[in-house]
């Protein structure tokens, strides 16, 4: 039993509690697309006893993927490039390039992959730089596709635009084998602060 008292009491807590004044802030997020995929599939020819051969991914030429491709890179036409990466002011990026698996060790002896970018100075494809880690100086030749395990980076500045392509220098030298091989490309943006 509350009583004339209780009541007069839980009215004014009432009238209290419906005057407080309450705030919001709206938050709008955009997300940002840093990371574009090119060319997701690509068909190469090569021979039985290749020894230190290239091939593009993507590429021209004849044999397939023997020659760098035709045009310059363009997002219109994503047989021109891999991959592309945009950082802004305030964020670098680091790709990891990886296979998915191994290429057969029993019918390759090598197997390299390294990358290019489009270097807008001289319109043409140059050679990347590979980092075994998405942080710090450390630097390797290429991701060994002998092994399922081995993957590189590319580190990107802030502020950059840029175009990447993918190539392997291989070996086809152990087994008069002409088995289809099939091999997938990995690729995975880690945005950061810095390296």
């Amino acid at each position: 039993m509350l009583g004339v008292k209780g009541f007069i009491c839980l009215a004014s807590l009432v009238v209290i509690a419906s005057a407080l004044v309450t705030y919001t802030a709206v938050l709008s997020i955009t997300p940002t697309k840093q990371f574009t995929i090119g060319a997701t599939t690509a068909s190469w020819s090569i021979y039985i006893n290749d020894v230190d051969e290239t091939r593009y991914m993507p590429g021209d030429g004849s044999p397939a993927g023997s020659a760098v491709p035709v045009n310059s890179p363009a997002d219109a036409n994503s047989s021109t490039f891999a991959f592309k990466v945009v950082t802004t002011a305030d964020q670098v990026s680091a790709v990891k390039i990886e296979l998915t698996s191994a290429v057969n060790s029993s019918e390759f002896s090598k197997f390299e992959i390294r990358v290019k970018f489009w270097n807008t100075t001289t319109s043409s494809w140059s050679n990347e730089t590979l980092y075994d880690a998405s942080t710090g100086s450390t630097t390797k030749s290429y991701i060994d596709g002998l092994t399922g395990v081995d993957a590189a980076y590319v580190h990107q500045d802030a502020s950059i635009s840029r175009y990447y392509l993918i190539y392997v220098i291989y070996s086809y030298d152990l087994e008069d084998v002409t088995t289809v091989e099939t091999v997938t490309f990995q690729y995975t943006p880690l945005p950061q602060a810095s390296f």
